[in-house]
């Protein structure tokens, strides 16, 4: 199936309906994007008996959704080290925490939903630096993880250790999420494409709402919150492998560059492959060159690549889109980790619209400090795209764009815009075509 990029998700999960806004309404709550975070936060509204409406532009979970493999876990790489550093003992028990809570309600909502949910353990692995394998153990034993390090795995890699996470899980995503989506009031084909205080305009009009939250992967409003410094984007690639490996846990390396490994069913999701977008990488070609030598004997079955917001301190923004914008919020800046984070993003934006106070939304503040190293960075790409001279050039802020030649699409370093080959936009921020 090398002619067609598919997701193992989309092959085996039929996909609900739902209506075009066809003329201007009224709602307490607009939710403007209809992937796992839009979705989880209008389930939990509607549980609590909140007037509101999801606005997608496609289809549901048509953009990163789809694209996940899917890993349900509070280890998100070799993350607590460094927010031990930066944020002391308690905000950093604060984010283990919320994400533990986050894998709970999985389990709880997943126990009467056919949605091949699973517990596993999950394993975080370096093959580079035996050193960080230990600070990050002790930086979760200060936390007062419950981790395990480990020596030997069961995966095809030379690595210096591993830490591992019992009771985590897996699923297939869109079966969970076509299935808790069924009876929300959600509209798709509704583009909105501008907001202005209390109202959002889309082609056939307007919707005014008290609240609006923008869960639409790269926030696109660019006058408030200074997205555009705050988050990049991330490619990485997927195959899937039969007669590869039967694996009990999840594996990933802490590397940004490094390989993950999980099954589903009989089948393997080899993972990796990963560059900034607009950058170049290894892609697909990386990973049968490793499934070649590793697993000579497995056949590749599905295919296919996802993009991840990255914030500047590996934590989320979830909550008020700025500090002037009491109305508007955002969730965003995921940094690969979807799944738990969209969860802990639904919580603590029903908590914030039903005036509740959330015990981890001062972690997750998307107005904390920028003063990270990771804003120059993004400063720099985002000057010298800017002056690169090119006729291909992003709508978004005028970027110049890249040719992927291993997609076939025109890609935006700065921040993640992508574009068909004729120019018409695949992933936002931009919002228009070329």
């Amino acid at each position: 199936m090398k002619n067609k990029i598919i997701s193992v998700w989309d092959a085996c999960s039929q996909p609900p309906e739902f209506p075009t806004l066809e003329k201007s309404e009224k709602t307490d709550v607009l939710i403007i994007g209809g992937g796992i975070a839009g979705i989880l936060t209008a389930y939990f509204l509607q549980e609590r008996k909140i007037n509101y409406i999801l606005a997608e532009k496609d289809r549901i979970c048509r953009g990163t959704t789809h694209c996940t493999t899917a890993k349900i876990t509070s280890q998100h790489g070799f993350i607590y080290q460094k927010l031990l550093k930066s944020y002391g003992i308690e905000k950093t028990q604060m984010y283990l925490s919320a994400n533990q809570k986050a894998v709970k309600e999985y389990e709880k909502l997943c126990r009467n939903i056919d949605c091949d949910f699973e517990k596993k353990d999950n394993y975080v692995f370096s093959t580079r630096n035996r050193d960080k394998v230990e600070k990050e153990f002790e930086a979760l034993q200060k936390i007062k993880a419950n981790a395990q390090l480990c020596d030997r795995l069961e995966i095809p890699l030379k690595t210096e250790g591993a830490i591992k996470f019992s009771n985590q899980a897996q699923f297939n995503p869109l079966k969970f999420l076509y299935h808790i989506a069924e009876n929300l009031n959600i509209y798709e084909n509704t583009f909105i494409t501008g907001i202005d205080e209390n109202t959002a305009y889309f082609d056939k009009g307007k919707i005014t709402a008290k609240k609006i939250i923008v869960t639409s992967h790269f926030p696109f409003i660019n006058r408030h919150g200074s997205y555009p410094l705050k988050l990049y984007q991330h490619r990485s690639y997927v195959i899937a492998l039969e007669n590869a490996q039967k694996l009990d846990g999840m594996y990933v390396d802490e590397y940004d560059k490094g390989l993950s490994f999980r099954n589903y069913k009989n089948i393997m999701f080899l993972g990796g492959g990963g560059h900034r977008t607009g950058k170049k990488g290894g892609n697909w070609n990386e990973l049968r060159a490793f499934a070649e030598e590793h697993y000579p004997h497995a056949t590749e079955k599905y295919f296919w690549a996802t993009q991840d917001c990255m914030s500047l301190d590996n934590i989320p923004y979830i909550e008020n889109y700025s500090a002037s914008t009491p109305d508007l919020f955002v969730a965003s800046g995921f940094n690969k980790w979807g799944m738990t984070s969209s969860m802990v993003a639904a919580k603590i934006l029903c908590d914030t619209i039903c005036e509740k106070r959330n015990e981890y939304s001062e972690v997750f503040s998307p107005s904390r400090s920028i003063l990270k190293p990771q804003l120059v960075v993004n400063g720099v790409e985002s000057a010298v795209n800017l002056l690169t001279p090119t006729t291909k050039r992003c709508s978004h802020l005028g970027c110049a764009l890249k040719w992927n030649k291993t997609e076939h699409t025109w890609d935006c370093p700065c921040h993640g815009s992508r574009y068909e080959e004729n120019g018409e936009v695949i992933n936002n921020p931009a919002m228009k075509n070329i």
